[in-house]
């Protein structure tokens, strides 16, 4: 407006730039809120009068014109400004409620369950909220320290709805079940039995007890990476991969437990598929087992972060899916009570 206003006193009424004064008004109401362009609508009024009495245009009546042609855009700017505001009073809700579902849905695993100290770390592929399908626990209960990460195929609300079943029915079973493969059965029938449709989850589990000895079961997910405590890394794989939770699929058989030892200073770090299938920009997936040596901090939440940052900076723009990442470390000294902790 003030741009127009010194060319227009410069060259004079004979430029015809007067009614781009309304460029002001128009832009006000698509960034600030309706007030701001009730403002700099007024004043763009103003400022085309006192430019049409300069130039003598209202006796020529091209001055009411562009004055009309101000206050109309002023009206139209201040109805988008309300629409806008509106809309953007109610995204903010649903994101609002959307976080506090996950929240609720992934609460802070214990930084102290039993034998082990945890961290855990959630990046979601939805930018804007702390929404997606990976999902994760910790249970201490009587046979040892039981775990689970999945990712539910798909994103949004119904993946949420999706991990909700299932982490309900492991954290009811982690506690009664004596046996992790009981574990397991009565979360793939809670699964089989609620997911419908195309949907399905991929998930792992694992038992650890004091005595060093971890139980694991894989329905169809990647599995686990152990940093042994001289730096040697494994990837220890099932006898066979079984159907992912969610198909009901009679023919498919359970997963075969299978034993693997967790001793002291030894890690064990659970993921999801947006982690090792996270690309740079020549398409090359990220190096898990070369990134094993930032997991060295002495703080499992530090070490976890550290991975979570050299992550991003492989991708070096926003995950394309869900990375969800929990690290186990064996904690000498005994069983102590859990402790609460945060979420990355």
């Amino acid at each position: 407006m003030a741009v127009v206003a010194l060319v227009d006193g410069v060259a004079g009424a004979s430029v015809g730039l007067l009614p781009l004064v309304a460029l002001g008004p128009a832009f006000a109401g698509l960034v600030g809120s309706w007030g701001r362009t009730v403002v700099v609508g007024a004043l763009a009024v103003a400022v085309v009068c006192a430019l049409g009495v300069a130039d003598g245009l209202f006796a020529e009546r091209r001055g009411f014109a562009a004055v009309g042609a101000v206050v109309g855009v002023t009206v139209a700017g201040v109805i988008a400004a309300v629409t806008r505001q509106r809309r953007e009073a109610e995204l903010a809700n649903v994101r609002s409620i959307a976080e506090v579902a996950q929240r609720v849905l992934l609460r802070p695993v214990p930084r102290s369950a039993g034998h082990l100290r945890t961290a855990v770390s959630y990046t979601s592929a939805v930018a804007e909220a702390r929404i997606g399908g990976d999902l994760y626990e910790v249970v201490a209960s009587p046979a040892g320290v039981r775990v689970i990460i999945g990712d539910v195929q798909g994103k949004g609300l119904d993946a949420v709805e999706t991990a909700a079943v299932v982490l309900g029915a492991f954290r009811e079973a982690a506690h009664d079940e004596k046996s992790l493969e009981g574990v397991g059965e009565r979360v793939q029938r809670a699964a089989d039995r609620t997911i419908s449709g195309e949907k399905f989850v991929t998930a792992l589990m694992a038992e650890i007890t004091p005595a060093g000895d971890a139980t694991v079961l894989n329905f169809g997910h990647p599995p686990p990476m152990l940093v042994r405590a001289g730096g040697a890394v494994e990837f220890p794989e099932p006898p066979a991969y079984a159907l992912p939770l969610g198909l009901g699929m009679p023919e498919g058989d359970p997963p075969e437990p299978f034993s693997v030892l967790f001793r002291p200073g030894d890690q064990m770090l659970l993921y999801t598929d947006g982690v090792t299938e996270a690309r740079d920009g020549g398409g090359a997936f990220y190096p898990l087992r070369a990134r094993a040596a930032l997991l060295a901090d002495g703080d499992p939440q530090n070490a976890l972060e550290a991975l979570r940052t050299d992550l991003i900076r492989h991708v070096r723009g926003p995950l394309h899916d869900d990375a969800a990442m929990l690290l186990l470390r064996y904690r000498e000294g005994g069983a102590t009570a859990p402790t609460a902790g945060g979420e990355d």
